[in-house]
């Protein structure tokens, strides 16, 4: 009896070692969401940078925005927000998927959002929901 007693112990030990361990291990970040998180941050900064110079943000969907980021537009401001690389034929800039993202702008914030991984748009309440936002409030 006192052997199994002492067994159980043993293994209920070991077992609280891994998971504090396992709790204090810094989680991997998937490459492709640093992407995501990185270039982001990138466009947020250049939305403000554009909305300096302007006096608004660019307005209409994502290919609209990218010309306006690009400057191709009237206003004729570039902002070196946007690489090539992450822009589709049509010219919308892309997640790391190759999704187009969706640009929302309010008074004082602006937010990214990415389909993400399985590049499928969906309700943010479902708990298998895969997308990714980045918000950065607006600088003045």
């Amino acid at each position: 009896m006192r052997k199994a007693l002492a067994i159980i112990i043993i293994v209920l030990g070991v077992a609280g070692v891994l998971w504090v361990a396992k709790a204090w291990t810094p989680r991997r970040v998937e490459p492709k969401v640093l992407k995501f998180n990185t270039d982001a941050d990138n466009l947020i900064l250049g939305l403000q940078q554009y909305r300096e110079f302007v006096g608004s943000y660019p307005t209409g969907n994502n290919l609209s925005i990218a010309k306006a980021l690009l400057g191709r537009t009237e206003k004729k401001v570039l902002i070196l927000a946007v690489r090539k690389s992450d822009m589709n034929d049509k010219g919308e800039i892309l997640d790391p998927w190759g999704t187009p993202l969706r640009f929302y702008f309010s008074d004082n914030e602006v937010m990214i959002r990415s389909a993400g991984p399985n590049k499928v748009w969906e309700d943010s309440n479902v708990s298998t929901a895969d997308d990714l936002y980045r918000t950065a409030p607006v600088t003045k």
